[in-house]
């Protein structure tokens, strides 16, 4: 059974939740649903959910990041490129395109970016036979 691991930021966790929700009906299994979590208030908290996140990446067959995404979840993109994980980068417009506001990990090799609704992420997933 594939795994997925699913990265953005607190902004997006009902997005982040019903994408998890419905992979997960489909028979796969999250590595690490982050969204469990409360905001970490020490130091302690932010390394015990680095591990878990760093982890979730390691064993995840591929990796779904929503934009807008925070600087955990940029982090989490690098440790899944230098893995050669297959990375979903999901934008809802096209703004991941403006030349001046992207990043350059967005453009490299392994990352198929996907622009629109979570629909179309689906679609894409599908397309690519992840689901």
């Amino acid at each position: 059974m594939k795994k997925f691991y699913v990265a953005s930021s607190f902004r997006n966790i009902e997005q982040v939740r019903s994408i998890s929700g419905q992979l997960k009906n489909k028979g796969y299994v999250q590595t690490y649903d982050w969204t469990d979590n409360s905001r970490a208030s020490t130091i302690k908290d932010l390394r015990d959910i680095g591990e878990k996140e760093r982890i979730a990446v390691k064993d995840a067959d591929f990796i779904i990041v929503l934009l807008p995404a925070g600087k955990g979840s940029h982090i989490e993109l690098g440790i899944a490129l230098g893995q050669g994980k297959p990375i979903f980068l999901h934008s809802p417009d096209d703004k991941v395109m403006n030349f001046e506001t992207t990043s350059t990990f967005y453009h490299v090799s392994g990352v198929e970016i996907v622009i629109g609704t979570t629909d179309r992420l689906f679609e894409k997933l599908e397309e690519e036979n992840y689901i």
